[in-house]
């Protein structure tokens, strides 16, 4: 359970404050009903006291004082003696009055009465046997009412962070359910669909700037390309067709990323997942003194476009030969349910703070950068998005990158 969680903060929080209300309640109720018993007792041996007193003067005229001469079993009358010869129970136990009036004989008159305290502590031990379970059953049935309420109010909430969570860039479209309750949590809902809206509005923009960007590069930088080619060669014109065929690539990579950005619907098929590997490994870009080998398990089908297939596996040895010192191993399989392609070189590997971070668009390590000759920066991030649109994944771990496929099956 999150301990952070708003649901059991407020569960928490509700059932506490009810918890010191029902304290200082059932204390102040304990405490009241203990003075008003006792209150009642005092006045009871009061009474007792005035009840008696005609008795006692008439007992201490008809003859000598005769100290503890009773008239009721809760009543004493003594004549004026040294404290302590008069002898009651605990005060726990009884509540006491005394009075002390003058005889007609001179004669100071001592009469005490008292009142027994045990139907009081009867009822406040009843009182006690009542509280002691019924606050904690309250406590629970707070508790529990208030987690149901709060998880009722917050249930729109979960269904919008739920709904954006899904939401990706290929996707802006979708919206979060915007509840009819009309309150805070509806307006919430509603600002989010607005944001979404313009998020969605200025990624299209970007994309359709990019695209038509890309598109129009291509015939001018293939009418320069052509024109290089056909030049008188030198020095100059080499370096200047290099250049162009860099261009040519780049742009060929953001139109590539364009319409994948797009979600254009894919033209899939079963395909070899090994023979995709093997080909386009033996057409990749090769280094001096770097060796490639392979080991491919045949018939590895999965469901995909085979040209964005041979693109991942290309940018993958490309990358990989590039960064490597002396081999690249290229590896596919059957895990499970899953196609697993692997490339690995010896190389130095991406360090782990960085394995998310070489996927961004543009990005080159600092250290790669001196041998990255030819690279855009767009290689595994276009990789990447094409085994994202697959239904699979590309991960960096130690020694190159894995990516993963859902199997359709081994023949």
């Amino acid at each position: 359970m999150n301990l952070s969680s708003v649901r059991l903060r407020a569960t928490l929080a509700a059932t506490l404050v009810v918890a010191l209300a029902l304290g200082v309640a059932a204390l102040a109720l304990v405490s009241s009903l203990r003075g008003s018993l006792r209150a009642s007792a005092d006045a009871e041996a009061a009474k007792k006291v005035i009840a008696a007193l005609p008795y006692a003067q008439t007992a201490v005229q008809s003859g000598p004082a005769r100290p503890g001469v009773v008239f009721d079993p809760d009543v004493l009358m003594s004549t004026t003696e040294p404290a302590g010869t008069v002898s009651w129970a605990p005060i726990s136990e009884y509540a006491v009055a005394t009075m002390e009036v003058a005889t007609t004989a001179g004669e100071n008159l001592r009469i005490s009465g008292r009142a027994s305290l045990a139907g009081a502590e009867e009822a406040l031990d009843t009182l006690n046997r009542v509280l002691l379970p019924g606050v904690p059953l309250l406590l629970l049935v707070v508790a529990a009412m208030t987690w149901f309420s709060v998880g009722r109010t917050l249930a729109p909430v979960a269904a919008i962070r739920r709904k954006v969570a899904d939401i990706t860039a290929r996707d802006l479209h979708q919206r979060v359910p915007v509840p009819e309750s009309g309150d805070e949590i509806a307006a919430l809902a509603s600002t989010v669909n607005g944001t979404l809206d313009r998020l969605e509005s200025a990624v299209e923009t970007h994309k359709r700037f990019v695209a038509d960007a890309a598109h129009e590069l291509r015939s001018p930088i293939a009418t320069l390309r052509a024109r290089l080619e056909l030049a008188e060669p030198s020095e100059l014109t080499v370096e200047a067709l290099t250049d162009v065929q860099r261009l040519q690539s780049l742009a060929g990579d953001l139109l590539l990323l364009a319409r994948l950005d797009a979600g254009e619907p894919l033209r899939a098929a079963e395909l070899d997942l090994g023979q995709a590997a093997a080909e386009e490994s033996l057409r990749a870009r090769s280094r001096p003194g770097v060796e490639l080998t392979l080991d491919v398990a045949p018939d590895v089908v999965v469901h995909g476009v085979r040209g964005h297939i041979d693109r991942l596996v290309t940018n993958l040895v490309d990358n990989a030969v590039r960064h490597a010192t002396a081999t690249v191993k290229v590896l596919v399989r059957a895990e499970d349910d899953q196609a697993v392609l692997e490339v690995r070189d010896d190389g130095p590997g991406v360090p782990p703070a960085y394995r998310e971070a070489v996927f961004d668009r543009f990005t080159r390590l600092d250290e790669a950068r001196a041998r990255d000759v030819g690279g855009s920066g767009l290689g595994l991030s276009i990789a990447r998005d094409i085994a994202v649109v697959h239904g699979g994944s590309l991960a960096a771990v130690d020694g190159g990158f894995v990516a993963r496929f859902p199997l359709t099956r081994v023949i």
